[in-house]
Parts: structure tokens; C-alpha cells; sequence
């Protein structure tokens, strides 16, 4: 799914916009409209803020190293400038599974 906020904000825009009700949007988006109303005011937690910062520094460091570090390499670099991370977790950041 995409991500919550985007949900929220197209369901939030297609009321304003086009006068849609918010029930006929979250059921053709497959969301319930208690998720949209949980979902609208929203914000990222610091959990979800850091990895977002970690996933852009780990993308950071792979195209700095021309595309051939693999994941060891980069959590060390990832160490060195100050991130607390384990390397299974740089591997499913660059594996795009997290």
C-alpha cells in the first residue's frame, strides 16, 4: 500500500475538488472510513522518521560507491559516520523489503 499519508490526502482532495464523500473514496481505495479519519491528521513517529533518514543514507552511500558497495561495506561506512544500525538491516533497506 502507499503510503498513509498520501491515502489520506487524495481521499481528503477528491472531497474538496470534486465533492466526493469521503465514504465513496476510502471504499474505492479499499480502506475503511475509520483507517481515513485515524489517518488524516497523521504524523511520521521518530521510528518512521529515522528510517526514512537511514533508507536515504544507505541509497546516499550506494550511488556514491557507482552502484557496486553491497551491504557490509556500506554499514560500515553507515558506522563510522555515526548510525547505530546492524548490517541485516542495511541489506533489507538495499533490498527494498523494508
Amino acid at each position: 500500500m502507499a503510503d498513509p499519508a498520501q491515502v489520506a490526502g487524495v481521499i481528503s482532495d477528491f472531497r474538496t475538488a470534486h465533492r466526493i464523500p469521503h465514504r465513496v473514496s476510502c471504499r474505492a481505495l479499499g480502506v475503511s472510513e475509520s483507517w481515513f479519519y485515524k489517518h488524516r491528521t497523521r504524523r511520521p513517529t521518530r521510528r518512521e522518521v529515522r528510517r526514512q533518514q537511514l533508507a536515504e543514507a544507505v541509497q546516499e552511500e550506494f550511488t556514491d560507491s557507482g552502484g557496486t558497495y553491497g551491504s557490509p561495506k556500506i554499514w560500515i561506512r553507515l558506522v563510522r559516520q555515526g548510525w547505530r544500525v546492524s548490517v541485516n538491516t542495511v541489506a533489507k533497506l538495499m533490498a527494498g523489503s523494508v
